[in-house]
């Protein structure tokens, strides 16, 4: 499955897709911290203006108890950004792990089935093939 001559730019469109994929995931971690985030702070706020004064394990600890619906939306934005985190600093160590490329793979033969109706073929396939018809 590397690397299909039949499929024109087949890594760039990979790489493409992989990227795509990266912004896609931040964008959500962005509108969770927005939407979830925001309110689980305003939630806090009293509890956080405690804690700045005197803090201590003790208050932290009581005011995600008696505000169990902000502690889990702050628990919620801080898991997937760590993960979000953890994720892309994997991929940039260590390269994509073979499950993941073998996804993204038939996630782009999946495009390159549908073809331009789908909606991620302006962001994968249409670039590549435009840039390379420039000469560049």
């Amino acid at each position: 499955m590397h690397d299909d001559p039949t499929l024109p730019n087949f890594k760039r469109q990979l790489q493409r897709l992989h990227r795509l994929t990266v912004v896609a995931r931040w964008i959500v971690v962005g509108l969770l911290w927005s939407s979830v985030g925001i309110w689980s702070l305003w939630r806090l706020r009293h509890e956080i203006a405690l804690w700045v004064e005197y803090f201590t394990w003790v208050a932290v600890w009581y005011g995600f108890r008696h505000r169990i619906w902000a502690a889990i939306g702050l628990g919620l934005c801080t898991g997937n950004t760590l993960a979000v985190l953890l994720w892309q600093s994997r991929n940039l160590l260590w390269g994509l792990p073979e499950i993941e490329r073998r996804r993204l793979e038939r996630q782009l033969y999946r495009i390159h089935r549908t073809g331009p109706s789908h909606p991620l073929w302006k962001w994968v396939v249409s670039p590549t093939s435009e840039s390379l018809s420039k000469g560049e």
